[in-house]
C-alpha cells in the first residue's frame, strides 16, 4: 500500500490528530459553491464557450434543495500541528464533497459515514473518517433564504416549461454525468401533494448537513466509525451524555496514543468501548478497510481483474453513489499489492471541482460519485484507451484491450473463494468482466434496481441481528416467563415425550442460548463483526502475498548492485540498470511471461528495487523488510527449489496461524487507555441541547495534558532522540544533500500523486498540467531510449547498457506501453471527446480534412503528385508511396481489428516497422488549425518545444529494425507484389513456356501461382507470411524457346514495404545447365536505396542469402574457374556452417532466424559440403557434358547396388549394408520425384535430409570408400585425405543433438 504508515519522528504516537466539525455558517449564510463555479466555468471552456459568462449568475434550473451550498470548517481541534499543518480546503472538500446538503422532514435524513484520504507530496498518509447526520436549520435568515430560492426556482421552471427548453438543457449534457457529484445521490422522496423537492417556510422543518471528523496517520476505520457515531448517539439522546462531549473529545485526541507494533488498545467512547489493534513488525501492515464487502460488492473474479489492472498500473476508475464504497473498494485494492505500492495519482473520492483531473494523462486510481439513475452510457471520459472502468454498485467492470491474466489466476480466485466462504461470505457477485470490444453490450444491460439492493442489504442485516442472537424485549420476556413457570415446563416435557415440538419455543431458547455462548468474554456483536472483519482481511491478503512471495522468491538474483555508495548510485540513478529483466524473465514459467513481461517495466516494481538497492546504506522500508523476512523463512523450509520454474500453483500455508494472531491480540487487550474524565473547564457552556451538535470550548481541546505517563514516555524518546540529532550535526549538511537526492531520486519518474486541494485557479490547473507535458516528455525519453537499448543488443552492451538479447515477448511489451504513451499524449487536454482512441479520432479528423483539400485541388487544374520513396533497387520495382492516410485505409480495410482503440495500436505498429511514425505523427501535427480545434491550450500537442523533442525521440526509433506488425497480426490478407528479372544481354529474356511461382514464408506460403505469359510483374492477396524465406521458380518446359535465364525475383509486401531478393543467375531448363525445370531460391532483406544518409534508415546485419552465381555455376564449367577455395577455406566453411546451425538452436526459440538459409543460403552447409566434394574433381568433360557433384553419387550408388547383387556387401558388417541401403533409398527416391529440381538441387535435397535423419556422418564413409573416387578425383583432393574426413565426420555428428526441420518448399514431392 501507497506511502508509509510510520508517523514521521517528531510526531508524537497520538490515536487521532484533529478533530473536525463542518456545516453552514449561519453569519456569512448561503453561498453557492465557488467549486461549482469554478466547475462551470471548467465545463464553458472546456465546450469552447466563454467560461466568464458561464461561471455567474445563479443555477435556478435546479431546486435548492437539490443544489450545493458552500460548506466550512465550523470547527477544529488542536488548530494545528507542527508535523502534520491542517489543510483546510481539503478536509473541508473531502468531508462534504457535494458541499452542504438541504433537507425537509418529508426526506430521508440517515446518518451517513465515509473515509477518505489526503496523500502528501512524499507519499505518506493522513486518513479522514467522517460522519454526516442532518441538524434542524435554526437561523431565520437562512429559512427565509431557502424559500426565496424555492420561490425564484418555482417562477423560472413554470415560464421554461416549453418545448424549447429541451434543447437549451441537452447543450451542457456532454460531462452532464461527469457533474453526477454536484447532484444528490439519493434524490428526495416527496409527497405527492406537493412539487418535489420545494420548500414552504410556513409549513415546512428545514435540516442541514453537518459532519463530525477525526483525522488520524492509521486507518483504524471501525474504531473511528463506533466513536463519531457514539457521539452523534450522544447529540440525539434524550437525555444529556455521562460527560461534556469536550471529555471524549480531549480523551480521543490528546489520551488515546496510537497501538504500539503487534499490541491491541481497548478506549472508551460516549457509552461502550471501544478496541483496535495494530499489526506487528513482522506481519502484513494495518489494513482495517473490509476487503470482504469489496469482494461483495465486484464479486471475486472482477475483484481480481481490477487487481491485474492496478498492478499493470493502467489508469482505474470507481464509481459509485456512495463514497464509502469507493474508499473501500480503493483501499481494498491497494492493501492486496503488497509488497509493492501504487506510486500514482490516488484520489478514492473525487471531488466534483476536481473533474478535469480525469484528463491526467498518466496512471491514477481515482473514484467518482455516481448520480442515481445515471447510465454508464451517458458518462463521457477523456480518455479510455487505457482505462479500467469500476461500476460498483451494478457489479460490473470494463477492462481496457490486450489485457494480460493474473498468473493462476484461476486458482487464486479459487482459494480466495474458498476463504471467504469459510466466512459464510457468498463468492458469486459481479457480473463478468467486459472487454470495450463490445459495443453492442451497454452496460446499461445489467440492471440497477437500487430498490432491490436495499432490500437485501436490510435482510442481511436482520441476518446478522439474529447471528448475533439480539432478540427482541417483548421474545425475551415470553422466554423468562416460560422458563419461570414449572406447569409450562412439565407440559413441555410431556410435548417432548409424546414427539410434539413447541416450535416457537425452541426458537427462542435455542436464540437465547446462541447469545449466550457468542457473548462469552463480554463481546458485542460489533465487536464480533469487528473480529471477523479482521480475521478475514489478513487472509484475504495473506493469499494474495503469497503468490508474490511465489513468483519474486528469487528477485534478490537479479538486482543489480553497481554501484560502491548511496550518493553516486543517487546521481547515476537514471542511466543505471538496476535489474536484469532479461535472466529474471528467462527463468520464469512460461504461463506467467505475459503477466510479468508488462509487470517489471512498471513504476511500482521500479520502486521496490530501487528500495532493495537502498537497504545496504540505510533502514530497509517496512513492507520490503516483511518481504525479505518471508522469503528467507520460505528458503529455510526449502519451499521454492522443487518448483522452481514450474507454475503449479502453490497456496497459502499461513492462513490459519495470522488469524489467530489477529485474533488473541483482540481478545487479550495489551493496553488501556486512561478513560474520559472531567476537564477543567467552565460549566454552563456548550450546554446540552437535543438533536443540535453544540459549540466546543476550545481553550480546553487546543492543548493536551502535560502529565500523563504516555506523553511523558514520547517527551523520553525525543529528548534521546535530540541528544543524537546533536551528535550527528556535523554532517548535517551532507544530510541534506543525501536527503535531497533521495527525494530526487525517489521521485523518479513518479508523476503528481494527487492535486492540490486548497488553491484550485485556473493558474494552478495550468501549472499542474505543465507538471503533466513535463513527465510525458521524460517518460517519452525513458521507453524510446529502452526500445534502443533492448533492441541494439550486443553492441548495447560494450557500451555498458546491460542486457544483451531481447525476447519477443520483451519487444512486444515495449511496444504496448509505448501505444498506451501515445494514447495518453493524444488525450492529454482534448476539447472534445470522440471515440476510445483520441490518437485513432484525430487522424480521422485529419483525414476527412486531407479529403476536402484534395476534392478543391482536383477541381483547380494543378494536380498533386504525393510524396514517393526513393526506389527500392535498381531494378524494376515501382516505389511505395510514403502516405499517412494509405496506412490508415490498410488498417481499416483489417476486418480483424473491431475497435478504434485496436486501429490506432496496429497504425502504431505498422508505422514503427515503416521507420515512419515520427514522419507520419508530425504529418499529423503539421495541420495547427486542426490541432488547435481539437485541443485546449494547455495540451501536450500544443506545447511546440516539447512536441519537436517529443518527435525526435520517435525519430530515433529508426536505427533499428522492427517486425512487430508483421509478427502481431498474423491472420490478416496482405497484398504482395513479385517482379522477376531476367538477365538482360542474353538472349533467352522471354520464354514460350508457361512460368509459375510460390512464395514462402515463416508462417506459410502462397501455394502454386501461375504467371501470365510474357508478364515479369504480378500482384497477389495472401494470408500474412511474415518474414520471407524462399521463392520456388519454375516452368512446364513447353514451346520451342523452353530455356529461362533469371537473374533474380522481387518479392514486397505492398502494406510494410519489405522487399525480399531471391538471387538465382542460373537457367531453367532441359539441357542447359544441370537441367532444372524448377529451383528454390533462399530470400534476402533489400535495403531500400538512399536510407543510410536520409535519418530514416539503418542497417541492421544482413540475412544469409542464396548463394551467389559463382557458387551455382557447375563444378567444371569456364566461368566457375575463376574461384577455387583453398582446402583451408573448405574445412573451415564447414565448420562455420555446423556452427551456426548449433548458434541457431541455442538462442530462445522466438529470437531464432530462418534454418533454411543456415541449411541452404550463402555460406550454408550445403554450400560447404559441395566445395567440399567438388576440391580434387577432374576436370575432363565427358563428350562436351557438364559434370556435376550429383553425377559422382550417381555412379557410386550404381556401383554399390551392382555389388550388393553380386554379393560383394554380404561380407560388409550388418550396420554398413544398412547404411549402404539407406543412401541408396534416398538417392533413388530423390531422382524418382516428379520435380524437375536438378542435379544442384537433388544433392542439396540429399544434404537437407541427411542432416534432418542425422545419416550424414554415416554416408560420407560409404561415398569416400567407393572406388568410383580414383576415376573421377585427383589424388590431392579432400575426399580421399582419411583424416580430414575423418575430422569432417566428427563435426557433422555434433548435429545430432538438434531437431532439425526442413521447409515444405524444400522437401515437396519426396515421401521419406
Amino acid at each position: 500500500m501507497s506511502g508509509s504508515f510510520s508517523v514521521s519522528g517528531s510526531a508524537p504516537c497520538r490515536f487521532a490528530h484533529y478533530f473536525v466539525v463542518c456545516g453552514i455558517d449561519t453569519e456569512t449564510g448561503l453561498e453557492p459553491d465557488e467549486l461549482a463555479a469554478l466547475y462551470q466555468w471548467l465545463e464553458a471552456d472546456r465546450q469552447g464557450r466563454d467560461p466568464d459568462a458561464a461561471a455567474t449568475g445563479e443555477n435556478f434550473e435546479q431546486s435548492p434543495l437539490k443544489r450545493t451550498f458552500k460548506s466550512k470548517v465550523l470547527a477544529r481541534y488542536p488548530e494545528n500541528l507542527e508535523w502534520n499543518p491542517f489543510d483546510q480546503d481539503a478536509v473541508n472538500m473531502l468531508c462534504m464533497p457535494k458541499g452542504l446538503s438541504f433537507r425537509t422532514q418529508a426526506d430521508q435524513r440517515t446518518p451517513q459515514f465515509h473515509s477518505f484520504i489526503i496523500t502528501r507530496e512524499d507519499g505518506s498518509r493522513t486518513y479522514g473518517f467522517v460522519h454526516t447526520f442532518y441538524e434542524e436549520v435554526t437561523s431565520p435568515q437562512i429559512c427565509s433564504a431557502m424559500q426565496t430560492l424555492t420561490q425564484m426556482h418555482n417562477a423560472e421552471s413554470t415560464s421554461a416549461n416549453t418545448p424549447s427548453s429541451s434543447s437549451s438543457s441537452s447543450s451542457s449534457s456532454s460531462m452532464d454525468s461527469l457533474a453526477s457529484s454536484l447532484d444528490e445521490a439519493d434524490s428526495p422522496t416527496s409527497s405527492s401533494s406537493r412539487r418535489a423537492g420545494s420548500y414552504d417556510s410556513s409549513r415546512d422543518t428545514l435540516y442541514v448537513s453537518k459532519a463530525l471528523c477525526l483525522i488520524t496517520p492509521m486507518p483504524f476505520m471501525h474504531a473511528c466509525r463506533r466513536f463519531l457515531s457514539q457521539m452523534h448517539r450522544a447529540v440525539t439522546a434524550a437525555t444529556a451524555p455521562p460527560l461534556p462531549l469536550e471529555s471524549y473529545v480531549h480523551n480521543i485526541l490528546y489520551e488515546v496514543p496510537l497501538p504500539a507494533p503487534g499490541r491491541s488498545l481497548k478506549f472508551h467512547g460516549v457509552y461502550e468501548p471501544i478496541v483496535c489493534q495494530r499489526p506487528g513488525l513482522g506481519e502484513l501492515q494495518l489494513a482495517d478497510f473490509p476487503l470482504a464487502e469489496a469482494f461483495s460488492l465486484l464479486g471475486v473474479e472482477n475483484l481480481v481483474q481490477v487487481f491485474t489492472c492496478t498492478l499493470l498500473e493502467m489508469q482505474i476508475l470507481l464509481y459509485s453513489h456512495d463514497y464509502q464504497r469507493l474508499m473501500t473498494v480503493a483501499e481494498g485494492i491497494t492493501t492486496l499489492l503488497f509488497p509493492f505500492q501504487w506510486q500514482h495519482v490516488y484520489v478514492p473520492i473525487l471531488p466534483a471541482s476536481l473533474l478535469h483531473f480525469l484528463d491526467a494523462p498518466v496512471p491514477y486510481l481515482m473514484g467518482l460519485q455516481s448520480k442515481e439513475g445515471t447510465d454508464r452510457s451517458t458518462l463521457e471520459l477523456p480518455q479510455e484507451a487505457n482505462l479500467c472502468f469500476v461500476d460498483i454498485d451494478n457489479h460490473y467492470i470494463e477492462l481496457p484491450e490486450d489485457f494480460p491474466n493474473f498468473p493462476n489466476k484461476t486458482e487464486l480466485i479459487q482459494e480466495l473463494s474458498e476463504v471467504l466462504l469459510s466466512y459464510g461470505i457468498s463468492t458469486n457477485t459481479g457480473a463478468p468482466p467486459r472487454t470495450r470490444t463490445s459495443p453492442g453490450s451497454a452496460p446499461g444491460s445489467t440492471p440497477s434496481t437500487p430498490g432491490r439492493e436495499r432490500k437485501t442489504v436490510a435482510l442481511r442485516q436482520l441476518e446478522d441481528d439474529g447471528r448475533n442472537g439480539n432478540l427482541a424485549g417483548e421474545e425475551l420476556a415470553v422466554l423468562e416467563l416460560l422458563q419461570g413457570n414449572a406447569t409450562l415446563e412439565r407440559l413441555q416435557a410431556l410435548t417432548k415425550r409424546t414427539g410434539v415440538t413447541v416450535a416457537r419455543v425452541d426458537a427462542l431458547r435455542a436464540g437465547v442460548k446462541a447469545q449466550l455462548t457468542e457473548g462469552q468474554g463480554g463481546q458485542t456483536a460489533a465487536e464480533e463483526e469487528e473480529l471477523k472483519n479482521a480475521k478475514l482481511n489478513v487472509q484475504l491478503r495473506e493469499v494474495c502475498a503469497s503468490r508474490f512471495t511465489t513468483m519474486f522468491a528469487d528477485y534478490e538474483a537479479f538486482v543489480i548492485q553497481s554501484a560502491p555508495d548511496l550518493e553516486s548510485w543517487l546521481t547515476n540513478r537514471e542511466q543505471m540498470h538496476n535489474f536484469d529483466k532479461a535472466s529474471f524473465l528467462s527463468d520464469q514459467p512460461e504461463p506467467y511471461l505475459p503477466f510479468l513481461s508488462h509487470f517489471i517495466e512498471t513504476q511500482m516494481f521500479a520502486t521496490f528495487i530501487d528500495n532493495k538497492i537502498m537497504s545496504q546504506w540505510e533502514d530497509k522500508e517496512p513492507l520490503l523488510r516483511v518481504f525479505d523476512a518471508r522469503i528467507d523463512k520460505a528458503r529455510l523450509f526449502n519451499v521454492r527449489a522443487p518448483s522452481l520454474r514450474s507454475s503449479s500453483y502453490q497456496r497459502c500455508t499461513i492462513l490459519k496461524e495470522s488469524a489467530q494472531t489477529v485474533e488473541q491480540r483482540l481478545m487479550k487487550i495489551d493496553h488501556t487507555a486512561i478513560h474520559p474524565h472531567l476537564l477543567d473547564m467552565k460549566i454552563g457552556q456548550g450546554k446540552y441541547e437535543q438533536g443540535f451538535f453544540p459549540k466546543l470550548q476550545a481553550d480546553v481541546l487546543n492543548t493536551g495534558p502535560t502529565n500523563n505517563k504516555w506523553s511523558h514516555r514520547t517527551a523520553t524518546a525525543q529528548r534521546r532522540k535530540e541528544r543524537h540529532r546533536h551528535q550527528t550535526e556535523h554532517l548535517g549538511l551532507e544530510n541534506d544533500l543525501k536527503e535531497k537526492f533521495m527525494q530526487e531520486a525517489r521521485s523518479l519518474g513518479k508523476n503528481l500523486r494527487q492535486p492540490k486541494l486548497s488553491d484550485l485557479s485556473p493558474a494552478v490547473i495550468a501549472q499542474t498540467n505543465w507538471k503533466f507535458v513535463e513527465g510525458l516528455l521524460k517518460e517519452c525519453r525513458m521507453k524510446t531510449k529502452r526500445m534502443l537499448v533492448e533492441k541494439m543488443g550486443r553492441e548495447a552492451v560494450e557500451l555498458g547498457h546491460g542486457e544483451a538479447t531481447i525476447t519477443g515477448l520483451e519487444e512486444n511489451t515495449l511496444i504496448a506501453s509505448l501505444c498506451d504513451l501515445l494514447e495518453r499524449i493524444w488525450s492529454h487536454g482534448l476539447q472534445v471527446k470522440q471515440g476510445k482512441s483520441a490518437l485513432w479520432s484525430h487522424m480521422l479528423h485529419y483525414h476527412a480534412r486531407e479529403e476536402k483539400l484534395e476534392q478543391q485541388q482536383a477541381e483547380s487544374p494543378v494536380s498533386h503528385v504525393p510524396e514517393r520513396r526513393k526506389s527500392d533497387c535498381s531494378m524494376a520495382m515501382p516505389s511505395l508511396p510514403v502516405s499517412l492516410i494509405q496506412d490508415m485505409r490498410h488498417i481499416q480495410s483489417m476486418s480483424e481489428i473491431k475497435t478504434d482503440v485496436g486501429r490506432a495500436r496496429a497504425w502504431i505498429r505498422l508505422s514503427l516497422e515503416k521507420k515512419l511514425l515520427s514522419q507520419h505523427l508530425k504529418q499529423l501535427l503539421c495541420r495547427q488549425a486542426l490541432t488547435k480545434k481539437l485541443y485546449k491550450r494547455y495540451a501536450f500537442l500544443r506545447c511546440e518545444e516539447e512536441k519537436e523533442q517529443f518527435l525526435f525521440h520517435l525519430l530515433s526509433l529508426n536505427t533499428v529494425d522492427y517486425f512487430c506488425f508483421t509478427s502481431v497480426f498474423t491472420t490478416i490478407m496482405i497484398p504482395y507484389r513479385v517482379v522477376i528479372i531476367p538477365i538482360k544481354k542474353l538472349s533467352n529474356a522471354m520464354t514460350t513456356s508457361n512460368p509459375w511461382v510460390c512464395v514462402s514464408g515463416q508462417l506459410g506460403d502462397s501455394g502454386i501461382m501461375q504467371i501470365p505469359k510474357n508478364v515479369l510483374e504480378m500482384t497477389f492477396d495472401c494470408q500474412n507470411l511474415g518474414k520471407m524465406t524462399t521463392v520456388q521458380l519454375g516452368h512446364d518446359n513447353a514451346g520451342l524457346l523452353a530455356k529461362w535465364l533469371v537473374d533474380c525475383v522481387m518479392v514486397r509486401n505492398e502494406i510494410t514495404g519489405h522487399t525480399y531478393k531471391f538471387p538465382c543467375g542460373r537457367w531453367l531448363g532441359k539441357g542447359v545447365d544441370d537441367g532444372s525445370l524448377e529451383r528454390v531460391l533462399i530470400g534476402e532483406p533489400v535495403l531500400p536505396s538512399g536510407e543510410e544518409d536520409s535519418g530514416r534508415g539503418c542497417y541492421t546485419p544482413p540475412l544469409q542469402r542464396s548463394p551467389s552465381q559463382i557458387r551455382r555455376i557447375s563444378v567444371t564449367s569456364l566461368s566457375g574457374r575463376g574461384y577455387k577455395p583453398t582446402s583451408a577455406q573448405i574445412q573451415e566453411a564447414i565448420g562455420e556452417a555446423v556452427n551456426n546451425i548449433i548458434k541457431h538452436f541455442h538462442k530462445p526459440e522466438k529470437e531464432r532466424g530462418s534454418l533454411t538459409v543456415l541449411l541452404c543460403g550463402e555460406s550454408s552447409l550445403v554450400s560447404a559440403l559441395e566445395q567440399f566434394f567438388r576440391h580434387g574433381f577432374k576436370s575432363a568433360r565427358l563428350f562436351q557434358k557438364t559434370v556435376f557433384v550429383w553425377d559422382f553419387v550417381e555412379k557410386a550408388i550404381a556401383y554399390m547396388e551392382s555389388a550388393d547383387q553380386m554379393g560383394d556387401l554380404q561380407e560388409t558388417a550388418e550396420p554398413l549394408g544398412r547404411t549402404c541401403q539407406s543412401l541408396c533409398h534416398y538417392v533413388n527416391a530423390i531422382n524418382s520425384t516428379r520435380r524437375n529440381i536438378g542435379k544442384d538441387g537433388k544433392f542439396q535435397l540429399l544434404v537437407c535430409l541427411g542432416a534432418r535423419d542425422r545419416l550424414l556422418p554415416q554416408w560420407v564413409p560409404l561415398l569416400v570408400e567407393c572406388p568410383v573416387i580414383q576415376r573421377m578425383y585427383e589424388d590431392s583432393a579432400l575426399l580421399r585425405d582419411r583424416a580430414t574426413v575423418s575430422s569432417h565426420i566428427d563435426v557433422l555428428e555434433t548435429l545430432h543433438d538438434f531437431p532439425i526441420t526442413l521447409e515444405a518448399s524444400i522437401v515437396k514431392g519426396i515421401a521419406l
